[in-house]
C-alpha cells in the first residue's frame, strides 16, 4: 500500500514540475485530467449516505442475501453511488456537459443522417487536417461508439442528459457481470466478498456519464457470458459472449486487449471445445456487418495512430506517463484494490511453488523451461482452489492493462480509458481482511477526489 501511495505522490509532484516547466502533459492536475476546485453539490449528501450504508452493512448484506437478490442490490447500489457522485458537480456539469463538449459524441449526431454513407466516409475525417475532421473522441474510437448515441437520438432520447443517463445506467451493470463471472469461475463466497468493493469503487467518479463506463459494461458481460458457458452453462452463452466482444471491438480499439482475460476464462473453464465454435461465430457478426457497410477497421486504426502522434499524444512524454498512468490506476481502483492485487500475486506465487514442488518430485528434481512453468501455473488454476482461479482472472486483466500502458497509446486520461480494465482488478479485494476499514478507505478516496477536483470526465 505504501508503494501505491508513493507512486501517486510522485506522479503529482513530478507531473506538476513537468507541466509548469515544459507544458507538455496537457493536464491541469497531473496525473489526472481535472482542475482544483473544492466544491459541494446536490449529490453530496446522497453520496455520503450511500458510502456510510455500504461500509456499515455491505459485507453483512452481501453474505446473507440470496444470490439473485444480491445481484439486484449490487446493481441498484452501484447505480445510486455513480449517480450521486456525478451530481456532486450538478446536473449540467456532472451529466449533460460530459458528452456535449466539442470533443464528444453528441455534437456530431447530426452528421449521421445517412448512417451507411457516414460509415463509408468515416475514415476520411479521422486525421486532424482532413476536411470536417471528427472530434477527438469520435476519431479515437470505431464508429460503434458514436452510433450508440445516434441510435439513442433516433429513438427520441437525444441530447447530453439522455446520453449521460444511458452511460450511467448501462455502466452500472458492469459490477453485476463481474460478480457473475467470479461466481462461475471461482466461487460464490469470493464473489460475495468482492461485491461491496465493486459497488463502492472509486472508479465511479469517472464512470458517471462516461462512455467508457458503457464500454466497460459491454465487455464485462462478454467475459461473464463466456464464464457461464465454460462452467457448464448453455453453449448459447458463448455465442452471446462472442457477439458482445465483437461489438466491443467496434466501440474501442484498445479493448481488443480483452482477448487476454477472455483467453484466461477459456483456460480456467471446462468444455472449451464445445463452446469455442459458438464464441467465434458470435464474434464474426459485428465485424462482418461494419465491413459490409464500408468501414475498414484496420485502416481507421492506422489513421488514428497517425492522428494520435500528430496531436497531444505525440508531445506527452512517454517516460512520465508510462508510470504515471499506473498512479491514475491507483486512484481509479483505490488502495484496497492495490492491497488486493498484492494478495492475488501472493496466491499465484504460492500456487506456482506448489506446482513446481510437485513437478520436481515427479521428475526427480528436473525443472521445465520458464514458459512451460508459466503455462502450467495458469492451467493449474482451472483445477486449483477458487482463490487461484480468481487470482488468474485478475492477473489477466492486469496484464491487458500493462500492455495498454507499454503501447504508448494511453498517455494520460487513463482514469477514464482504463475503466474496463479497472473493473476486473476490483475483485482482488475479496482476498482482504478488515473489510469495513478497506471499504471506508475506498469511499473516502472517491469522495475526496470528487469534491476537491472538477474532473474532466
Amino acid at each position: 500500500m505504501l508503494v501505491a501511495v508513493a507512486l501517486v505522490v510522485a506522479a503529482v509532484f513530478v507531473g506538476r514540475h513537468i507541466q509548469d516547466t515544459r507544458h507538455s502533459l496537457f493536464v491541469d492536475w497531473p496525473p489526472l485530467v481535472g482542475t482544483w476546485e473544492p466544491h459541494l453539490g446536490p449529490g453530496t449528501p446522497f453520496a455520503a449516505a450511500v458510502a456510510v450504508a455500504v461500509v456499515a452493512y455491505g459485507p453483512r448484506v452481501a453474505a446473507r442475501l440470496r444470490w439473485r437478490a444480491l445481484l439486484l442490490a449490487a446493481y441498484g447500489t452501484a447505480l445510486a453511488w455513480t449517480w450521486s457522485l456525478a451530481l456532486i458537480d450538478g446536473w449540467q456539469r456532472g451529466v449533460v456537459e460530459r458528452l456535449t463538449t466539442r470533443h464528444e459524441y453528441v455534437p456530431v449526431v447530426g452528421r449521421f443522417h445517412d448512417i451507411p454513407a457516414a460509415l463509408r466516409d468515416f475514415t476520411n475525417h479521422i486525421l486532424i487536417h482532413s476536411p470536417d475532421n471528427w472530434p477527438a473522441h469520435v476519431a479515437g474510437h470505431p464508429p460503434g461508439a458514436v452510433l450508440t448515441f445516434v441510435l439513442l437520438d433516433r429513438a427520441g432520447l437525444g441530447g447530453g442528459g439522455w446520453a449521460g443517463a444511458w452511460c450511467i445506467t448501462v455502466g452500472a451493470t458492469g459490477c453485476v457481470a463481474v460478480l457473475v463471472a467470479v461466481r462461475a469461475l471461482a466461487s460464490e463466497r469470493l464473489a460475495r466478498r468482492a461485491a461491496p468493493f465493486l459497488v463502492l469503487a472509486p472508479a465511479a467518479v469517472w464512470a458517471g456519464a462516461s462512455p467508457d463506463a458503457y464500454f466497460a459494461a459491454v465487455v464485462a458481460w462478454s467475459v461473464a457470458l463466456l464464464a457461464l458457458a465454460v462452467s457448464g452453462g448453455a453453449r448459447w452463452w458463448a455465442l452471446g459472449s462472442g457477439l458482445l466482444f465483437g461489438l466491443t471491438c467496434y466501440l474501442s480499439y484498445g479493448l481488443t486487449l480483452f482477448a487476454l482475460p477472455l483467453a484466461a476464462v477459456l483456460l480456467l473453464g471446462r468444455g472449451r471445445p464445445r463452446v469455442l465454435p459458438f464464441a467465434v461465430a458470435g464474434l464474426a457478426v459485428v465485424p462482418a456487418a461494419f465491413t459490409l457497410a464500408g468501414f475498414d477497421w484496420w485502416e481507421a486504426y492506422r489513421l488514428l495512430v497517425r492522428r494520435y502522434y500528430e496531436g497531444a499524444g505525440g508531445i506527452r512524454p512517454y517516460g512520465y506517463w508510462v508510470w504515471a498512468n499506473l498512479a491514475c490506476t491507483v486512484l481509479l481502483i483505490g488502495l484496497a484494490s492495490a492491497a488486493g492485487l498484492r494478495r492475488a500475486g501472493g496466491v499465484l506465487v504460492s500456487a506456482r511453488r506448489r506446482r513446481a514442488d510437485e513437478g520436481a518430485v515427479r521428475s526427480g528434481g528436473r525443472t521445465a523451461g520458464a514458459v512451460r512453468r508459466v503455462v502450467d501455473a495458469v492451467r493449474a488454476g482451472g483445477r486449483g482452489t477458487p482463490e487461484v482461479r480468481l487470482a488468474v482472472l485478475v492477473a489477466a486483466a492486469l496484464l491487458a492493462l500493462l500492455v495498454a500502458d507499454l503501447s504508448g497509446m494511453s498517455k494520460a486520461e487513463t482514469e477514464r480509458i482504463w475503466l474496463p480494465f479497472a473493473l476486473w482488478l476490483l475483485p482482488s479485494c475479496a482476498f482482504l481482511d478488515g473489510t469495513r476499514a478497506w471499504l471506508a478507505a475506498q469511499a473516502v478516496l472517491a469522495l475526496l477526489v470528487n469534491h476537491l477536483l472538477l474532473t474532466g470526465w
